[in-house]
């Protein structure tokens, strides 16, 4: 029989509606696609009243199976040539100062859409070179020539999220391979990414001590950023929860991953691989005025 849980009190968060559904609209109108509505993301009425989105590139259709997440599973639509464009556009009327880009994953495409975010990089650099862009990549299934490409696009931080411990993958990440994804993590340290970032949900039946292998295991490959959170199952068909951490847990964690090295941790109940993205690179940030140019004349932001 599937287990069945009540949430406790720290995970029944009061949502914020001030600018939800303006944003809703305009992404609506643009015809973008964001990860915090297709993956029903909890953080996303609070980020949407602060005016900040994680853009979802490649369409919204995946092509892998995994059982944790709430985007959609089919066969993917072509490519949208226009959607670069719209994207930049959206970010200069949020006024972002840190961007950042996802995808859903395509085997479909020889390079597992390599190409597009190295394109949108080059296009988010060309008009707004003060902006931060983080780019959360799927595996291109191990290709180092993909990774290459989008390293030499030069974002500030390549992420790539590990998600759960290794044990766990043929449960929850059928088609992806965790020595895989931290090979990943690897060649782009390799191929010399500014920062590199991974992220993992947790509650989903993994120990203590597997968490402490994989964090070491980040650490081995010089990952400098880390995010962890509480996983919430998107509906009763998707993998089940299995245990909710207490906070005080999360803070044990966050304490341990800072003792192994990583320059910044986010860890808490509520964190997700995007969320508050910006403070990860605050020290830097705070030199240098926010990236945001003029908007066409009659045009107002969101």
């Amino acid at each position: 029989m599937m287990k069945t849980f009540t949430r406790p009190v720290w995970l029944r968060k009061k949502m914020h509606y001030s600018q939800y559904r303006t944003l809703q609209h305009y992404f609506n109108k643009a015809q973008l696609h964001t990860v915090c509505r297709e993956a029903h993301c909890p953080n996303m009425g609070e980020c949407f009243s602060r005016g900040v989105a994680t853009f979802l590139i490649l369409g919204d259709r995946c092509t892998r199976r995994c059982r944790f997440c709430a985007v959609q599973k089919a066969v993917p639509l072509p490519l949208d040539a226009d959607e670069p464009q719209r994207i930049a556009e959206a970010v200069m009327r949020l006024r972002l100062r840190h961007a950042v880009i996802t995808s859903v994953t395509r085997d479909d495409l020889p390079d597992g859409g390599a190409a597009a975010f190295a394109g949108l990089t080059a296009l988010l650099r060309s008009r707004l070179p003060a902006l931060a862009v983080e780019l959360l990549v799927p595996d291109f299934q191990g290709d180092p020539a993909a990774v290459q490409a989008v390293v030499d696009a030069g974002p500030d931080i390549f992420a790539h999220n590990l998600e759960t411990v290794p044990r766990l993958y043929e449960s929850v990440r059928l088609d992806a391979v965790y020595r895989r994804s931290l090979a990943v993590l690897s060649a782009a340290r390799r191929a010399g990414c500014r920062f590199l970032k991974s992220g993992l949900m947790l509650g989903m039946g993994e120990t203590s001590d597997e968490v402490l292998h994989v964090l070491k295991d980040l650490r081995a490959v010089s990952c400098d950023f880390l995010s962890l959170g509480q996983y919430l199952s998107p509906s009763p068909a998707h993998y089940p929860v299995q245990r909710f951490l207490l906070p005080a847990e999360f803070e044990e964690y966050r304490g341990l991953a800072l003792q192994l090295g990583f320059r910044h941790v986010e860890s808490g109940p509520y964190v997700r691989s995007s969320y508050r993205a910006a403070d990860y690179l605050l020290p830097d940030l705070e030199k240098q005025p926010p990236a945001v140019m003029e908007q066409p004349q009659g045009e107002t932001a969101g």
